[in-house]
């Protein structure tokens, strides 16, 4: 699976977990069915093992928004790309946040893209 894909694939088994119930073995079984690809998985883990830390990193990067207050598609993206840019750093920061602004164009709204540009540069610059 091309990393594109696991990175969408992850976006819904997390954005699962957020809107359910569902714990990450049972959403992955679900949406993946029988497709099994590393970088997916650790992704998957990753977001769910540091979510804590990664929910408080990018709600010290928001201006006059709550992680809460996020649209789903949004807040569960930024919990992907901060933990490859902070934890996993297996890809180049470019490459992390301009796949998570193409995810957002795809499954956001009109205004995700530039949003998620926003907060993942700020986070970087440490601003």
């Amino acid at each position: 699976m091309k990393r594109r894909m696991a990175r969408e694939k992850a976006l819904q088994v997390l954005f699962s977990i957020d809107q359910s119930d569902f714990d990450a073995e049972e959403s992955m079984k679900y949406i993946i069915e029988d497709e099994s690809d590393d970088f997916l998985i650790r992704i998957v883990h990753g977001v769910v093992n540091h979510q804590q830390e990664i929910d408080k990193k990018i709600s010290q990067h928001l201006e006059k928004w709550s992680l809460q207050r996020l649209a789903a598609v949004e807040r569960t993206l930024l919990r992907i790309a901060t933990y490859e840019l902070f934890y996993d750093k297996d890809a180049p920061e470019n490459v992390v946040i301009n796949e998570a602004i193409e995810i957002a164009h795809v499954f956001g709204d009109d205004h995700s893209g530039k949003f998620i540009n926003g907060v993942l540069s700020k986070m970087l610059r440490g601003n």
